[in-house]
């Protein structure tokens, strides 16, 4: 308590810094789960990509960042740990975002794309562990976050595959691949708009007040069921406007460009990944800040969950869109040209599969990464494209993945004694 009541304003202070930091480090690195694909398939130049992805993430970050979060990231260690000795409950939440931070600008600066999530989770488990012992943190948690791994790329690549070996088969390489995409293109435009819809009322605007409004209006109904309905609704009218526009370019253009039609579906499901991920990764860095501003304004006790003030949530969103900005190029070019060589049909394919598996994820409560599912996708995409695929890259890819939890672990464990003796704490 006298270290709390001592340091206050050091403390709020450092939480702000090390909080920008860590969402400084997500804005490099994971900007290219929305725009890679984009940038590598020509749909986008790297600076339009930038620019759009700073918008959005931004929005999805300060608009619809959760108003309340955990006090520990999903769960990892149990807060009423720390309830004898509140200054190292908020050292290791100091410690966890410079050490995922600091992970993320390492990964970012060899162009790698790993997860945020796993580099905090591993970095709050690393000092618990230190502090505690192996006891004090939910390894079945941790173990489902290793099977989803596994899993989620390897759906993703399927599900890539499949589609683009839809639209290849049915548009490009058909005998009349213009008539084919007056036909079919609009059901690609129809299978956007549910999932944009259904991906941002199920993921998210899941912790605004959207979905208590939606439920009041349609009288309690099924949330679930009139998300759905409302999806549908959006893909019927994206598929409509889809066929009159397509059909007005195509009678009008002397050369139509089908591929081209691609790009344009690219750009709205970039969008909504860049929006539904600045909702949600934000919390990787303004939870473990406000977990800290918690603890300090009240004086040493330890909330099981905290509300995440509008100042915080700012900061956040800040830093990641100069994180972006700034860096995020690097990693945008690992995704987008170091794994295969991509094309708007292509691109489009990765997008999609990858927002459908986070959009499945979300629904059944299964913890994944954003970032291994897209490579997950892009990967199925060169293997289906007679194997044009770099390996080496995705080799350096893999084993950035996984040694995230541990590295983050070990930078925690590091920090944490830094700023033990640094503070003083026994």
């Amino acid at each position: 308590m006298e270290f709390i009541i001592e340091n206050f304003y050091l403390i709020i202070a450092s939480a702000l810094i090390f909080g920008f930091f860590m969402a400084y480090g997500i804005g490099a690195n994971d900007v290219a789960n929305a725009m890679g694909t984009s940038v590598g398939s020509r749909a986008l130049t790297l600076t339009q990509a930038l620019v759009i992805a700073a918008i959005f993430e931004f929005l999805g970050a300060y608009l619809a960042g959760a108003e309340v979060t955990t006090t520990i990231k999903e769960n990892i260690v149990s807060p009423s740990n720390f309830d004898a000795n509140p200054s190292i409950f908020v050292l290791g939440m100091l410690s966890s975002l410079l050490a995922a931070g600091a992970w993320l600008l390492l990964a970012t600066v060899f162009g790698l794309p790993v997860s945020t999530t796993h580099a905090i989770i591993g970095a709050i488990a690393g000092f618990s562990v230190f502090y505690l012992g192996w006891s004090s943190v939910s390894w079945g948690y941790i173990g489902s976050i290793t099977i989803s791994w596994l899993i989620t790329p390897l759906l993703a690549a399927l599900l890539s595959g499949l589609l683009y070996y839809s639209a290849k088969k049915l548009i490009i390489k058909s005998d009349t691949p213009i008539e084919s995409g007056r036909r079919y293109i609009p059901m690609y435009a129809g299978l956007v708009g549910f999932i944009i819809s259904a991906i941002t009322l199920n993921k998210s605007l899941k912790n605004t007040d959207v979905p208590e409004l939606i439920t009041l209006t349609f009288g309690g109904s099924d949330l679930l069921i009139v998300n759905i309905l409302i999806s549908l609704s959006v893909a019927l009218i994206c598929y409509a406007i889809s066929r009159l526009i397509l059909s007005h370019y195509i009678s009008t253009t002397p050369n139509p460009d089908v591929e081209g039609k691609f790009a344009v579906l690219m750009i709205f499901t970039a969008c909504s990944i860049a929006f539904a991920h600045g909702s949600n990764d934000v919390a990787n860095a303004v939870g473990p800040m406000a977990a800290v501003i918690s603890t300090i304004e009240n004086l040493g006790s330890i909330e099981a969950s905290s509300s995440v003030p509008e100042w915080v949530l700012l900061t956040g969103a800040i830093g990641i869109v100069l994180g972006m900005l700034t860096l995020g190029f690097r990693v945008i070019r690992t995704v987008g040209e170091k794994i295969t060589k991509l094309k708007p049909s292509k691109g489009f394919a990765a997008e999609m599969s990858t927002a459908i598996v986070v959009l499945l994820g979300s629904i059944s409560g299964i913890p994944l990464s954003t970032t291994h599912t897209l490579v997950g996708a892009v990967i199925g995409i060169g293997i289906f494209s007679k194997n044009e695929v770099n390996y080496r890259s995705v080799l350096q890819i893999l084993g950035s993945w996984f040694i995230t939890i541990p590295g983050g672990a070990i930078l925690a464990i590091m920090f944490f004694v830094i700023l033990k003796n640094v503070f003083g704490v026994m």
